[in-house]
Order: C-alpha cells, then structure tokens, then sequence
C-alpha cells in the first residue's frame, strides 16, 4: 500500500497552491474506491464521506471529505502524461511485488474506445486508450491516452522505454507497418502483425506466397478444433517463408489463418486473413501466438465493460475519461491477482463490506 502512494505521490498536481485536498490521497481514494465498487466521480466521493475514519489512518483529509466536484476537476485537469508514468511504475512495482521477473512470451498492443465519453457534439471520436499487455501473467505492462485518436501514433511511443527483449509482440492489421517493425526489432522483441487488405502490397505478396507454396504441394501447418458453448470452431495456421524485398523490416515469414466458424442452428462462416513474422516458428507455436493476442481483449478489455461498465461511463470532460481509464486499469490488475480464488466481482463486494478484505488487496503486493 505505502509503495503505491509513493508512486501517486510522484503525480504533478495541476491545480492551483490554494487546492483543498491533496492530490496523492484523493488518486489513492479512487483507487480504493474502485476496488470496492465504485464507477463514477459521485460514486468515489460517497465512498470517501463514508470511510473517511478508515482512509485517514493512512492518508491526510485535514479539510474533510472532498466532494464529488473535486474529484471530478482533479482528473478533468491532470495531465494524462502524469497517470500513464505513475501506471508504468505501479505496473513494475506490482510485477516485483508478486515475485515475477521480465516481461516474457506474447505481450499484446491493443487500443480500445471509451464509447461513451465523448463531448457534447463529437460522438464520432469517443477518446481512445492503448493497452499493452502481457499475456503470460495477464497483467497490463504500460497504458496511454491517444489524444488525437491516433492510434498507430500512440502506440508507437506507448512502445517507448518498455524493455520486450524476447518477447513476442502482436497487434491487429492497423499496425503492420514499417514504423512498428522498427520499433519492435529495436527493442529486441518479434512480431507476429496481423495483415490485412489495408496493406495492399504486402498483402498481395503474402497471398502470392502461398498460392506458390500450395502449387508446391502446401506448406507446413497446424490446426485446433473447438466445441463449446453451441459453437464449433476450426482454425488452421499454415506458415511460408517470405521473400526477400518485402516493405517491412525484419520480416521473415509469412502465417496463413484459415477460420472456420459455426454457431448453432446458423450458416458456418469462414475467415482467412495473414500473419506477418519475424521470427521462424514452427506452425503449432505460431498458431498460439496469434490466439493468445486475443486474450487482451478477454483479460482486460472485457473485464474493464463487464467489471466498471467503462463502455457505458458517461465521464467525458477534458482529461477526465482517459484518467479514470488508468485508474480501472490499476484496480483490474490488483483485483485479478489477489490470491483469493473467487471471481473479480466477489473480491470487490468483499472488499465493500470488510476493510480487512480491502487491505488485504494489497498486503500480496510486497
């Protein structure tokens, strides 16, 4: 808990000296907040009246509980620049505290819409934030506000200062491009870049690949089969050197992913899209790499919905969104590796009703 509030303290306050309530302490209470329930800046104020006596055994409140008003200006002004280093840093901190050591395996970069926290009048550009993800300790590694929904722009310096050495990293078709390739390969990280008919060229030389390579007698693959849920799916990853003179540093092979799809009593849809590598791997593990990318979305994405309602959070003033998003963040990767084997959603209602639960949340961080 003290390592986190050092971390917070560390937040640049952007308000004027005269400020009532300090900063660190008021980020600290979201946080908390957060874990037991709480979506909203009303919400995280209730909270504070109502706990107060707890909340100030640890943290300072000279003024009293404050208002929902001031939370609100609190993450409306503060520079998102400031929440995304603190996150950095908690995300490492976390990481120590849990015993675990580098980032390692499939590390997944992913940007995801706050649907309803656009402004008055501009529904059509909701604010954007970029997760980067470890998907081997489910744990996000870094967290960046796009603020002028550049997504490719931000994940490019999202990428900036991570240490990936080794590590695999994936990303959808808006992202194999040679700015990205270079950003990776200079970490001394892959990548495994989904390819689409967004890049034209390179599509077209990843699909003259294979037509080579089946004329050849087909090239090397792997294939999964899946039944759950009143859904049958198959996938078969197939995998071709790529030829040399192709736009994209560091490209050395090229995947296939044939998907085939059927959900029950519904016409069966297949898909088929490529991969871009830069490493060689045999079939069967590149074919793991290119599921595992997806668990960004079920790990973090999903949870943040279903857990905080974040698609439906209607916080959209300036800075506000973005920096609540962070927040969520820390709360998601504290929740999901408090060694309590019971679902998010119970640690938090515990977390609500026992202040030694709260607490808890934070005593495996060491």
């Amino acid at each position: 808990m003290n390592a986190v509030i050092t971390i917070l303290r560390e937040v640049r306050d952007p308000r004027d000296a005269n400020a009532r309530h300090d900063c660190a302490a008021m980020l600290f209470t979201t946080l908390i907040a957060m874990l037991c329930g709480a979506k909203t800046c009303v919400a995280i104020a209730d909270f504070c009246a109502a706990h107060l006596g707890d909340l100030e055994e640890f943290l300072d409140f000279p003024h009293g509980a404050p208002s929902h008003d001031s939370f609100s200006r609190l993450f409306r002004l503060l520079d998102p620049r400031e929440t995304e280093r603190a996150f950095t840093a908690f995300a490492k901190a976390l990481r120590e505290g849990l015993g675990l050591g580098p980032v390692k395996g499939v590390v997944a970069v992913d940007g995801k819409r706050l649907r309803r926290g656009y402004e008055r009048g501009r529904a059509f550009l909701p604010p954007l934030m970029i997760s980067v993800w470890d998907a081997q300790t489910r744990l996000s590694v870094a967290a960046r506000a796009s603020e002028d929904g550049n997504e490719v722009k931000a994940v490019l310096e999202a990428l900036k200062g991570l240490n990936l050495k080794g590590c695999v990293v994936t990303a959808d078709a808006l992202h194999c491009h040679p700015a990205m390739a270079e950003a990776v390969r200079a970490q001394g990280a892959h990548f495994a870049l989904k390819l689409k008919g967004n890049n034209g060229p390179l599509y077209a030389l990843a699909q003259q690949t294979f037509a080579a390579a089946d004329a050849d007698g087909g090239a090397p693959f792997a294939q999964t089969e899946e039944f759950a849920h009143d859904r049958h799916e198959r996938r078969c990853l197939s995998l071709a050197p790529a030829p040399k003179g192709a736009n994209l540093p560091g490209l050395v092979a090229f995947g296939r992913m044939q998907s085939w799809r059927a959900l029950h009593e519904r016409k069966p849809k297949e898909f088929t899209y490529y991969v871009a590598f830069s490493k060689r791997f045999t079939p069967e593990k590149a074919l793991k790499i290119v599921r595992t990318h997806w668990d960004v979305e079920n790990g973090l994405h999903w949870r943040t919905d279903m857990t905080f309602d974040e698609d439906e959070n209607r916080t959209r003033k300036n800075y506000a969104p973005n920096n609540l998003a962070i927040v969520r963040r820390m709360a998601i990767d504290i929740l999901e590796h408090h060694p309590d084997n019971i679902s998010v959603g119970r640690k938090m209602n515990k977390a609500a009703w026992s202040k030694e639960y709260m607490f808890s949340l934070f005593t495996h961080m060491r």
